[in-house]
């Protein structure tokens, strides 16, 4: 089969990028499992085992298609998308709060993610560990880390802060964003310049990985309906169980034995100082053997096969079936 996969950005990522390293997985994986792969993407990417194609943004996308392709996997909507002539299949990145149908052939990041627009067409999102380095289990650890856009609300960095002041030695290494940002400076000099919060920026690659492998764990209180959230498996990978919100796709995805969650920062605050009663092993090996870019891969390919055989994966349209307003999304 020759897939065609299609997104807006560039690729290869070094540092930042979700749907940048999500996509690179998945074609390394298909190229192994005896496909070919084709991106069509931004200017300057390129790949050592795909075929890459620049987007032209004065050409509709569905007119860069080339003509030997079986498949197309988007990774956005794009314009005119009524007029492939081509079986595809649409990756739904993020959370839309309109009331705007989504085409029959969608798949979304988790369970909860697809089911607040009344589908049940998921797949879960898994990364290619080799581009990892291996998490060392023989370091000391302490204090936890906040891994997100810092200036990000729904993300909730001054809750993550919250939490960590409801402990007497605790620290936190925010992960993600510049201390000095409008939104950021916003919470208050309690905040941004409390001694029990150190400001990293925008830190990724080995560096990123580092403070990881010494972290205690993953401080999560998302304010939002978290549609899967890379940074709970990046962490989990390193050894770090999760505390975070029950909101989203947390609860599908971290389980008793690799986090705890709730949306009272007194009790996350107390199951931190007991965060010695994770394994950071049984954390590394659910990440690695669950959220990998080969099960995704299978996963995808049996959505392929659907659209291929002329059928589409979901009955009818998805769209908004519920209030998804995040001010009702609470840490309290």
């Amino acid at each position: 089969m020759h897939i065609l996969i299609v997104n807006n950005t560039r690729i290869p990522v070094k540092y930042y990028g979700g749907t940048e390293r999500l996509i690179w997985g998945l074609g390394k994986e298909l190229v192994k499992l005896g496909h070919k792969v084709t991106y069509l993407v931004n200017k300057g990417s390129s790949s050592d085992f795909a075929s890459v194609i620049y987007i032209n943004y004065e050409i509709a996308i569905i007119d860069q298609i080339p003509e030997d392709i079986d498949l197309v996997h988007f990774h956005f909507t794009p314009a005119d998308l009524k007029f492939c002539k081509k079986p595809y299949i649409i990756t739904i990145h993020g959370n839309y709060y309109n009331d705007n149908e989504f085409d029959k052939n969608v798949v979304f990041l988790s369970k909860n993610h697809a089911n607040r627009y009344n589908s049940d067409s998921f797949v879960h999102n898994g990364l290619d560990w080799d581009d990892y380095s291996n998490p060392n289990f023989t370091i000391k650890r302490s204090g936890f880390h906040f891994l997100a856009k810092a200036s990000w609300s729904v993300k909730n960095l001054k809750g993550a802060i919250d939490i960590i002041k409801k402990t007497k030695t605790e620290q936190l290494n925010v992960l993600g964003g510049r201390r000095l940002s409008e939104r950021v400076l916003k919470m208050g000099p309690s905040y941004v310049f409390s001694t029990k919060v150190n400001f990293k920026g925008m830190v990724g690659g080995l560096e990123k990985e580092n403070y990881l492998n010494r972290s205690k764990g993953l401080i999560f209180p998302v304010l939002w309906h978290e549609p899967f959230g890379l940074a709970l498996i990046e962490s989990l990978y390193f050894g770090c169980p999760v505390f975070g919100t029950p909101y989203g796709s947390l609860k599908e995805i971290i389980n008793d034995d690799v986090g705890f969650l709730s949306n009272k920062t007194d009790e996350l605050a107390n199951a931190i100082l007991k965060s010695e009663q994770f394994s950071p092993q049984t954390c590394h090996e659910y990440a690695y053997e669950i959220f990998n870019s080969k099960n995704m891969t299978l996963q995808y390919l049996n959505r392929y096969e659907k659209v291929i055989q002329g059928n589409t994966l979901n009955k009818s349209n998805p769209m908004n079936k519920l209030d998804q307003n995040n001010e009702q999304l609470t840490l309290i």
